[in-house]
């Protein structure tokens, strides 16, 4: 992604090969250290963190944000696991040449961030929302699946999308409006599989 994408809109991102078989979704913007990395939550995707990033980019800082494998535009895995989501952090981390960067990140990224961090060097780290594994609530894991249920068979239709929407908040601006059509629920199995299947299993493996 050229300089002037950035500027056009500084989260268009652009896909990178990172593997084989796998293809994220990055959003890059050069800057001064230290680096600020975004990671989103289960079933988000870059455009999250739209006016964090903004914000730090406008201030000069080297940011980047992506979507994780199985979420957004990014290439999907046959397994999940946190493991396999921090080799492509690392991965990321190593073709942008960033060291030691900011991590920020929010539910399911915080774990993915915690494990990064306990194997590579970090400047800091922002977590979020980060109740996950034994620390999630009990009714978390039903709840995914029966979003995954709706993800599949109701998320599709436009009026359940705007009716969820309303729920989740009844304040209307500008700016929530572009949130909520840059973030739509997912409707593709992969975002939910990644998240139950995190949980269920509590899989770590090594980073």
């Amino acid at each position: 992604m050229t300089d002037d994408d950035c500027f056009e809109d500084a989260l268009i991102g652009s896909s990178i090969h990172l593997r084989r078989g796998i293809n994220l979704q990055v959003c890059h913007s050069p800057g001064v250290t230290p680096s600020i990395v975004f990671i989103h939550g289960g079933m988000g995707n870059h455009f999250n963190f739209r006016m964090q990033y903004e914000f730090a980019q406008n201030q000069g800082w080297e940011v980047l944000a992506y979507d994780l494998a199985g979420h957004g535009k990014s290439s999907c895995y046959s397994r999940y696991s946190i493991g396999r989501h921090c080799r492509d952090l690392g991965r990321l981390l190593h073709k942008f040449g960033i060291i030691s960067p900011v991590l920020f990140c929010h539910s399911y990224g915080v774990p993915i961030g915690l494990e990064f961090a306990q194997h590579h060097q970090v400047s800091a780290m922002i977590a979020i929302a980060g109740g996950t594994h034994d620390l999630a609530p009990w009714w978390e894991i039903p709840l995914m699946k029966l979003m995954a249920w709706g993800g599949r068979y109701l998320y599709h239709l436009p009026r359940v999308q705007v009716f969820n929407n309303f729920l989740s908040t009844s304040y209307r601006h500008s700016v929530m409006e572009r949130f909520f059509a840059e973030n739509p629920i997912p409707t593709d199995f992969d975002a939910y599989k990644a998240r139950t299947y995190a949980l269920t299993k509590n899989i770590i493996d090594v980073c």
